[in-house]
């Protein structure tokens, strides 16, 4: 079976996740990378690599252990509409200047409504391969996962960056950043739960 379809939509993914990462690399300002246009050039090269071998193994380790790759799927989308989530918070950081309040709760809402439309059309189609019309149940089912992880997403990155104090060492706009990854890596476990065993589940 041709697996072409799977390294063409990776490779897709892996240019996405180096082109979204520039905006955020330009706001945080890491003091150990200098962001140039051939550095961003080699970076996307990167992750388009990264993303092919990556997809590789998750075949070979699949063929023993289908949900491997079903997995792995799901991260490499992840990983796309995260980068892209954390490219539209960090470009209306850049634009506003706030990086805590009811704005930063805002801007984090905004971020997490425009990647999950991606994602979820992705995980459909690719990830779980659910071609067929969603019915009114199943619609029900993944406005629940949906609604608790935008709550997870926005509680867990507000509290992080609005009551945890961060420390000297971080900007603001870093910090802003952490707390966003820091929700993403839990509403990325809740996702995969609840679109795998409550709504794509056969």
């Amino acid at each position: 079976m041709s697996h072409s379809k799977d390294y063409f939509i990776v490779s897709l993914i892996g240019l996405a996740f180096g082109l979204f990462l520039i905006p955020v690399l330009a706001n945080i300002k890491l003091p150990f990378l200098t962001l140039t246009t051939a550095s961003a050039a080699l970076l996307t090269i990167f992750f388009v690599a990264f993303a092919n071998f990556a997809l590789w193994v998750a075949f070979l380790i699949g063929n023993k252990i289908p949900v491997i790759l079903q997995f792995a799927k799901f991260a490499a989308v992840g990983a796309f509409s995260t980068l892209f989530a954390f490219g539209i918070l960090n470009i209306l950081i850049a634009v506003t200047r706030i990086t805590s309040g009811v704005g930063y709760s805002g801007f984090i809402g905004l971020a997490f409504i425009c990647a999950k439309t991606c994602r979820d059309f992705c995980n459909r189609y690719w990830t779980f391969s659910s071609a067929n019309s969603a019915s009114t149940g199943e619609f029900g089912k993944f406005l629940s996962v949906s609604m608790v992880g935008f709550a997870l997403n926005v509680g867990v990155a507000s509290f992080v960056v609005n009551v945890v104090s961060h420390p000297a060492v971080f900007t603001p706009e870093r910090w802003a950043n952490i707390g966003a990854l820091s929700a993403t890596a839990l509403s990325l476990v809740w996702n995969f739960l609840g679109y795998k065993f409550f709504v794509f589940k056969k």
